[in-house]
């Protein structure tokens, strides 16, 4: 649900920058507050994660696909703070590296594809999760329901933005049936993703589910725990990360997305124009030069490791911060 450059006209699209600024700004001050260390390597390993999801495109209907937007996700494993922070570091990383969006269309990725997927997830999980047991089953089908959601209402922001400021002449009413419905199929496929990823993350360290903690389910509230336990955890995270992107990536889908086939098949697409990063040598996850399958996996493991670090980053700098002043003695301290 990458949004070109040209299909939003540019008051809207800075509009929504501003929007996208405001929201990103208020998650990074609330994690960089709150945040307890052992966040920085899981954040970097969520990021590395929905990168390569999002590169797995998977059939839908004929000569449609959809990927993985991965915020409710994201929110349902570390928390919807954290959640916009990591969705928001791999929507930039596309637009930026890779020409996925458009860069005067960022904002409105960030907002549709980061907090809106992340906070109409998260109030969704939390509904579901009030209202079925605590059991890890309620969880992973309170997760399914939850991504499904938030799928189903980017679309429906997309509508908006599109009525706002939309190129192409298309009538409101037919944008919004074609993107709800499309992506309605698509947001299935996000819920069995997301559901898995949960259901595994459950049977092995319930304890980093913080959907699952807030919830009240057993067995998640074992916090204190070594941070080699938790650098293991990221190592196997990233090693089934890699080992989808040289396995599933070269297979994945090549038809286009949601949004690329409601603009094609409705005449909107026309009005998109390229990106300055399409001149990027890694623009459209190719490396020239390389042959087959090689292009899109080594184009990949730039961007995981992109996505990990900086993911990893905007977590940690209050964290050295508040290490900083804890070790530091005030004039008084020291003179007592």
């Amino acid at each position: 649900m990458h949004i070109p450059d040209g299909l939003i006209d540019l008051p809207t699209s800075f509009t929504a920058a501003a929007a996208a600024t405001g929201g990103v700004g208020e998650s990074l001050r609330r994690v960089r507050r709150t945040a307890q260390e052992r966040v920085v390597p899981l954040a970097g390993l969520a990021a590395a994660f929905v990168f390569v999801l999002q590169m797995l495109n998977f059939p839908v209907v004929a000569g449609t696909s959809g990927h993985l937007l991965g915020g409710a996700l994201a929110a349902i494993l570390l928390g919807p703070w954290v959640g916009v922070v990591v969705v928001a570091v791999v929507v930039v990383i596309q637009a930026l590296v890779f020409a996925d969006g458009g860069v005067s269309a960022l904002g409105l990725n960030v907002v549709n594809m980061a907090l809106v997927t992340v906070l109409v997830g998260w109030v969704v999980f939390r509904a579901a999760a009030w209202i079925l047991p605590r059991t890890a089953t309620s969880i992973v089908a309170a997760t399914t329901l939850a991504s499904w959601a938030s799928v189903v209402a980017a679309s429906v922001a997309f509508t908006g933005e599109y009525a706002a400021g939309g190129s192409g002449g298309v009538a409101l009413g037919t944008v919004f049936g074609a993107m709800v419905g499309v992506h309605a199929l698509i947001g299935i496929g996000e819920g069995l993703i997301s559901g898995l990823v949960v259901s595994a993350v459950l049977a092995s360290r319930p304890d980093l589910v913080v959907g699952a903690r807030v919830a009240g389910f057993r067995g998640s509230g074992r916090s204190r725990v070594s941070r080699g336990a938790v650098g293991g955890f990221v190592a196997a995270g990233v090693g089934v990360a890699v080992f989808l992107l040289a396995v599933v990536a070269p297979r994945a889908s090549s038809s286009p997305d949601g949004l690329e086939r409601v603009a094609a098949d409705h005449g909107i697409a026309g009005t998109a124009v390229d990106s300055f990063a399409a001149a990027s040598p890694l623009a459209d996850y190719d490396v020239g030069g390389l042959g087959g399958d090689l292009r899109t996996i080594l184009a990949g493991l730039v961007g995981l490791g992109l996505a990990f670090g900086v993911g990893a980053a905007a977590t940690r700098v209050r964290s050295r911060r508040r290490r900083a002043a804890v070790e530091v003695p005030t004039v008084a301290e020291a003179s007592s």
